[in-house]
């Protein structure tokens, strides 16, 4: 299962950041590898209105089974990840990557579609 993070930072003990479409870098968890990998956002600052509807096909790009996030993708990143199988938790604002990672398995991150 691969999972994907708006992170602050490339390790476990990174924050989580709170924003979906204009995070600082995406941090891909890959369970069956036991790996973490980053994949900057800097692109999202040369962007003005629409960064999350191109920020969310990204993600896709990323073929993610989870995403785990803080507050949440807005209306227009939502419209493209509510079509795919992907599940997206929020919740995680104020987390590191670990704490968030666990919190997702131990369901207390609220499912956002």
């Amino acid at each position: 299962m691969k999972i994907v993070f708006t992170a602050k930072g490339e390790s476990w003990e990174s924050q989580i950041d709170e924003r979906f479409g204009r995070c600082e870098l995406f941090v891909i968890y890959d369970e069956d590898s036991n790996k973490l990998e980053s994949i900057s956002n800097t692109e999202v600052k040369e962007m003005g209105h629409g960064a999350g509807l191109q920020i969310a096909k990204k993600v896709l790009d990323l073929n993610p089974d989870v995403i785990i996030t803080g507050n949440g993708a807005g209306e227009k990143a939502l419209a493209i990840l509510s079509k795919s199988n992907v599940k997206m938790y929020i919740g995680a604002g104020g987390m590191s990557l670990k704490e968030a990672y666990e919190a997702y398995k131990n369901s207390k991150l609220k499912l956002q579609f």
